[in-house]
């Protein structure tokens, strides 16, 4: 209806306001050090409250140590519905969610640094290595009428309904929607999730069904456990290999 199209899908609000401070968090976006402390005063992805702000820097209070620090202005973003970013780079969006307290599944909206005015979903991937671990990126398309999509054919009127969609489907991306990115003083410390692991089936040793196949022509009476080794048709295929491969002795290394 009207309002849908009068209110941004992304943010609730009337198209064109911008947030205020009352309804949004503060988030750090590295660790920082004063010049005369060797300790770092403020580590990326924590909530930091405001106590006096001049613009392009401000002075900020970790929520997690309560320790003060004055700060450049950009070292921060500002996070609301907890998971939509503003000025938040896609740099500093893998940067937050490749943080060890984020699994499989951790997600965050950022306004997009490509198209004026739009916004991208970033998910992270976890895997069995760490190093396979990976945040993938979606595009955020919206329609004329004010609903927004990631792929053609599934549309939300809010980006709220989008999250609670691939919260319950893949739908297309990498992993379904599991948690909101972590933010230190924000979220309770989460325990890690086991990745399933893959199992590897065992593998035939030919050497070993060389020397037995070998023995088994040797014998003149068959057992029931010859039978149970190796197919008939298998035993045919290897007779006819070691025909071929008769007197290499390295034809199965």
């Amino acid at each position: 209806g009207s309002d849908v199209k009068s209110r941004s899908p992304f943010t609730g609000r009337p198209s064109g306001a911008s947030h205020s401070s009352q309804d949004s968090v503060l988030v750090s976006l590295c660790n920082y050090s004063p010049f005369e402390h060797t300790e770092i005063t403020m580590c990326i992805g924590e909530r930091l409250d405001i106590t006096s702000d001049d613009g392009d820097f401000m002075m900020v209070r970790s929520a997690t140590t309560g320790v003060e620090s004055y700060i450049p202005t950009d070292y921060t973003a500002r996070l609301t519905h907890r998971w939509l970013f503003t000025g938040l780079s896609r740099i500093k969006a893998v940067e937050l969610l490749m943080q060890p307290n984020n699994q499989s599944g951790a997600f965050l909206i950022r306004e997009s640094e490509t198209n004026k005015d739009g916004y991208s979903l970033s998910v992270l991937k976890r895997s069995n290595s760490s190093y396979l671990d990976c945040v993938k990126h979606y595009r955020i398309f919206q329609l004329h009428n004010g609903w927004i999509y990631i792929s053609p054919g599934v549309t939300f009127p809010t980006v709220r309904h989008l999250v609670e969609h691939y919260s319950e489907s893949v739908g297309g991306l990498c992993c379904r929607l599991t948690e909101p990115c972590f933010i230190h003083g924000v979220d309770a410390p989460r325990e890690p999730r086991p990745v399933p692991s893959a199992i590897r089936r065992p593998t035939i040793n030919w050497k070993d069904i060389s020397r037995v196949y070998k023995g088994y022509q040797n014998r003149k009476v068959r057992t029931e456990s010859d039978h149970s080794f190796v197919s008939e048709g298998l035993r045919e295929a290897i007779s006819s290999y070691l025909q071929m491969t008769e007197g290499n002795d390295d034809s199965w290394d």
